[in-house]
């Protein structure tokens, strides 16, 4: 739980961010504040709280840019900014030899595992883990910015969440339907029987005999007895 709420204050700045990033960037500052002041009257140790203490001086940088130059170019490269500030404390802390993660791992680690070469070595790890994942999706976002610049292929301004490219939307209508021709003839559920049409018109003949003799004269000769007959 201590990773994710380290990462609070980007979650609100990027929700905030989608509507104006003047007050997306006076979000996360304000909300990581809060959580450092939060923490540190608690008693937590500054070396459990550098990525708290990164998050607050990103925003107190951007958030200065932002007020004082509200068209800046920044504003439509705060997602890649972001990652990238991410990455160095990263790897900038493995650099000193103070993983950030290893402070937070010593507030649910016994103190006789502090001094461990294996626990320190882990965290070594654990910070490079999220130091990679933090640059390789700083690199995506600024090659597919590069590849196409229009908006939609990034994320709201410090948002982690990406959104599909709109190139990948279908922009024409679909084509007219074809015509099956000539027309399919419907399959009978049973071939071997007489068809429907068929059966009445026997059931007709049964009932009215009459009509079985009138209908087997062709037409042109009833016709001509009528003929004859008023003649």
């Amino acid at each position: 739980m201590g990773y994710l709420r380290g990462f609070i204050p980007w979650i609100v700045a990027g929700v905030v961010s989608s509507f104006d990033w003047r007050w997306g960037a006076i979000a996360g500052l304000v909300s990581g504040l809060l959580l450092l002041l939060q923490d540190r009257f608690r008693g937590v140790g500054l070396d459990a709280l550098i990525l708290e203490i990164s998050t607050v001086v990103y925003f107190v940088v951007v958030g200065a840019v932002a007020v004082a130059d509200p068209g800046s170019a920044l504003a439509d490269h705060t997602d890649v900014v972001s990652f990238g500030w991410l990455a160095a404390t990263a790897w900038g802390t493995l650099a000193i030899r103070r993983p950030f993660t290893l402070g937070i791992a010593k507030r649910q680690t016994p103190p006789e595992y502090w001094d461990m070469p294996e626990f320190v070595r882990v965290n070594n790890h654990i910070t490079s883990a999220w130091g990679a994942g933090f640059t390789f999706i700083g690199v995506s976002l600024a090659v597919c910015g590069a590849v196409d610049p229009r908006p939609g292929w990034a994320s709201p301004p410090m948002s982690p969440v990406s959104s599909a490219p709109p190139s990948s939307r279908r922009s024409t209508p679909p084509g007219p339907r074809r015509a099956c021709w000539p027309p399919r003839r419907r399959s009978r559920p049973y071939p071997d029987r007489p068809s429907p049409a068929y059966e009445k018109e026997q059931t007709h003949r049964d009932h009215h005999p009459g009509s079985k003799e009138r209908r087997s004269r062709p037409r042109r000769i009833r016709r001509r007895i009528g003929l004859e007959g008023g003649s």
